[in-house]
């Protein structure tokens, strides 16, 4: 069984110095946990767009037409 553990040993790591850690600049900065883009947009609409649904509605009624033609034309 390997005894090596995955944490490098601070008196070897290059950059550290004794007693207080990582000098300025050896890391980049964490990013911030909020910014200015958090939370919800306030001009989010709710629901479907009109045109979307005014699209789906024709389409829908030209299929509902076109059967409903077929039927007609297999009736006579």
């Amino acid at each position: 069984m390997n005894s090596h553990t995955p944490d490098p040993d601070p008196r070897n790591t290059s950059g550290v110095r004794p007693g207080d850690g990582v000098p300025p600049g050896e890391t980049p900065p964490g990013e911030g946990s909020t910014g200015s883009e958090t939370g919800p947009r306030g001009d989010q609409s709710r629901g479907w767009a009109k045109g979307p649904l005014i699209a789906i509605g024709i389409v829908v009624a030209l299929f509902a037409a076109f059967f409903l033609a077929y039927a007609l034309i297999m009736i006579f």
